[in-house]
C-alpha cells in the first residue's frame, strides 16, 4: 500500500492489546512511524521470553519509511529496536534519555553506527519526509515522556504516547494545559490516544503522593525491606532512594535493567542525588533494618532478581520478618506468575505489601477525568483510542464521543485507517502478527517451532529407534524412550507395548516414509490407549550390521 494524497493511519502493534506498540501514518507515498516495541511472553509461549511485532507490511515499504519517532524509552515502546530497527534501515528520533536508553540497547547487540540515532531536544520540531513533528511534553512514569504533535498536507494530529496529568512529578516539570490548549487552538483533525485506563473513574494521582505511601510502610518494617517496581519508572526510583535515606537505610539494587536506567539517567541529568549503591555482600552484612533492596521482577519474571531471591537462589537472602513492598501494578496476565513468587515469599515469613494493603503505586496513565482534560484542551475532530485491549479501545471511543468528539474509529492492529479526506474510515487490511525471541533466533509466534514446543509441554515426546538389518528385516525389538509422558508406575509394561505395537507396524520391504509413518501411528495410538494423551512421535530407522 502505498499512501496517495491522504493521511493513513495504521498501527501494527499496541491496538487490541497493551504492549508492543507500533503506528504507521502515511502521506504522499512516505511512511512515517511512531514507536517500536515489544511485549513480554507469558506461558503460551514456552521457554519464550520477548514477542516482537511482525513487521512484513513496512518492511516491504521499507524504501519508504522515513523515520521511526520514539515518544518515550518504556519497553513497550522501544524494546524491539535492537531486534528490528536495522533490517528497517530508517534512522531514528528521540529526546536525550530516550536515545541514551536505544543507544546502550543497540551496542549491546553490535548495532552501533549501523543504525542512525538523532538526538532531539524537548520540544523541539523537525521535518520527517512529508511531516512535521513537534515533541510535546507530558507526564509519564519515566523521563521525557512526550506526546507527538505531527502537522501533515491533511491535517494536524496529536499523538499522545504514554500520559497522565501530574501537577507535582516527582522528576521534571509539572502538566500544563497550556501548551495543549495552545495545539487545540490551531485545530487538530485527530486525537490519537492512550486508553489503559479508561475504566478508571478516578484520576491516576500524582508520583508525589507515593512517597508518604513509601516512607510510612518501610518505617513499620523491622527486617530488610525489598522494593520491586519497573526499572524505567526512574521518578519511583527518586522516591524509593529518597525513602531509603530518611529511614537510615543503604540501598542495594539487583538486577541489570534497574542498574542500566539508574547509569542513563545520571548520565542524563536525572537521579544525581540518588544514594550511592551498596554491593550485595555489603547489604548482607549490615543489620537487617538498615537495608532496603530494590529489585525487578515485579511482574513474576522468572529470571529476575526477585523470583530468584524468594527461591533462595540469589546472593541476597530473605527471612522471617523481612517486607516485600510491590510498587507497581499487577498488568493482566502475569496474575499466577506473581501469586506464585508471593506465594515462595509467604513461605519465607516474609510480610508482602501491594496497592492494595498501602498507597505506594500510582498508574502513569490517564484515567477517565483526564481523557475529558484532554479533550477539552485538545478539541480534536475525531478521537483514535490505541494502547488498549479491544474492550478498551471500544469505551474510550465512546467515553471521548459522549464528551463531545464528533468523531471516533475503533480499529485493530493491521486495520488501514484513512483519517483524511473523508475520514475516519477503513479502507483495508494489512498483514501483522508476532514473532518471537527464541535465543538468538526470531522465529514467527505462530510457527512450526512454537507451536510443537507446546505439543511437547502438553503432551510430552515419544523417541522410537528401529533397528534394521541390511536385507530390510527387524534386527531386533524397537527400542521406545518416552519424555514426559505419563508412565511413571506402569513404564515397562508401557516400554514393552509400545514396542510390540512398533514391530508389527514395521513393514519390512516398504518405502522407508510409510515405514516411518506406520510406526509413528501405532506408536501414538500405543500411547494414547495407555495415557489419554497424543505425544509427539519420532521415528529412526538404524541400519544394524
Amino acid at each position: 500500500m502505498i499512501p496517495g494524497e491522504e493521511l493513513l493511519f495504521c498501527a501494527l502493534g499496541g491496538s487490541g492489546e497493551i504492549g508492543m506498540n507500533v503506528n504507521l501514518y502515511g502521506c504522499r507515498g512516505q511512511w512515517l512511524m511512531i514507536d517500536l516495541g515489544l511485549t513480554f511472553a507469558d506461558p503460551d509461549y514456552p521457554g519464550i521470553d520477548l514477542i516482537l511485532p511482525d513487521l512484513e507490511f513496512i518492511e516491504r515499504h521499507r524504501d519508504r519509511l522515513t523515520g521511526i519517532v520514539l515518544t518515550h524509552g518504556h519497553e513497550d515502546h522501544i524494546g524491539a529496536i535492537p531486534y528490528l530497527a536495522a533490517d528497517l534501515k530508517a534512522p531514528l528520533y528521540a529526546t536525550p534519555f530516550t536515545a541514551a536508553l536505544i543507544a546502550e540497547k543497540l551496542e549491546e547487540e553490535g548495532l552501533t553506527g549501523l543504525v542512525k540515532l538523532h538526538v532531539i531536544d524537548r520540544d523541539a520540531s523537525f521535518d520527517v519526509g512529508p511531516f512535521r513533528v513537534t515533541y510535546v511534553a507530558l507526564a509519564h512514569s519515566i523521563p521525557e515522556g512526550n506526546g507527538l504533535l505531527i502537522e501533515s498536507p491533511h491535517g494536524r494530529l496529536f499523538h499522545t504516547g504514554d500520559w497522565k496529568i501530574d501537577e507535582t512529578p516527582v522528576m521534571g516539570e509539572p502538566s500544563s494545559h497550556e501548551p495543549l490548549e495552545a495545539i487545540g487552538d490551531e485545530g487538530v483533525l485527530a486525537l490519537v490516544c492512550d486508553s489503559t485506563n479508561v475504566f478508571q473513574e478516578e484520576p491516576s494521582g500524582s508520583e508525589a503522593t507515593v512517597h508518604e505511601g513509601l516512607r510510612a510502610e518501610v518505617a513499620r518494617a523491622g527486617g530488610r525491606v525489598l522494593v520491586t517496581t519497573f526499572a524505567s519508572n526512574a521518578a519511583r526510583l527518586q522516591t524509593i532512594g529518597r525513602v531509603a535515606t530518611e529511614s537510615g537505610r543503604r540501598v542495594c539494587m539487583a538486577g541489570r535493567s534497574l542498574e542500566r536506567i539508574l547509569r542513563v539517567a545520571q548520565s542524563t541529568g536525572y537521579l544525581r542525588d540518588f544514594p550511592p549503591p551498596v554491593s550485595f555482600d555489603e547489604a548482607m552484612r549490615l543489620p537487617r533494618e538498615q537495608v532496603l533492596i530494590l529489585a525487578t521482577g515485579g511482574q513474576g519474571e522468572t529470571r529476575a532478581a526477585l523470583n530468584r531471591i524468594a527461591a533462595g537462589n540469589h546472593d541476597l537472602k530473605l527471612s522471617q520478618g523481612d517486607t516485600v513492598i510491590f510498587s507497581s501494578k499487577i498488568i493482566p496476565g502475569n496474575e499466577s506468575a506473581i501469586g506464585r513468587i508471593m506465594n515462595a515469599l509467604s513461605d519465607l515469613g516474609v510480610l508482602i505489601v501491594t496497592e492494595r494493603q498501602a498507597h505506594v503505586h500510582v498508574s502513569g496513565h490517564p484515567g477517565r477525568p483526564e481523557l475529558a482534560a484532554m479533550y477539552d484542551w485538545v478539541r480534536p475532530e475525531i478521537i483514535v483510542p490505541v494502547h488498549g485491549e479491544p474492550r478498551h479501545l471500544a469505551e474510550h471511543a465512546r467515553f471521548a464521543q459522549a464528551h463531545g468528539v464528533p468523531r471516533a474509529i475503533v480499529q485493530h492492529n493491521g486495520d488501514l485507517v484513512r483519517l483524511a479526506p473523508d475520514g475516519p474510515r477503513k479502507i483495508d487490511e494489512v498483514r501483522v502478527g508476532r514473532l518471537v525471541l527464541d535465543g538468538d533466533v526470531i522465529l514467527p509466534a505462530d510457527g512450526a517451532t512454537i507451536s510443537e514446543r507446546r505439543r511437547l509441554g502438553f503432551s510430552g515426546r515419544v523417541a522410537v529407534a528401529v533397528p534394521v538389518r541390511a536385507d530390510g528385516a527387524l534386527a531386533g525389538p524397537p527400542v521406545i524412550r518416552p519424555f514426559g509422558v505419563p508412565v511413571e508406575e506402569d513404564r515397562e509394561d508401557f516400554l514393552a507395548d509400545a514396542s510390540d505395537s512398533a514391530g508389527r507396524a514395521f513393514k519390512p520391504g516398504t518405502d522407508e516414509d510409510k515405514q516411518r509413518e506406520a510406526v509413528r501411528l501405532a506408536v501414538r495410538r500405543c500411547a494414547t490407549a495407555w495415557t489419554g494423551k497424543k505425544p509427539l512421535v519420532e521415528v529412526m530407522l538404524v541400519q544394524v550390521g
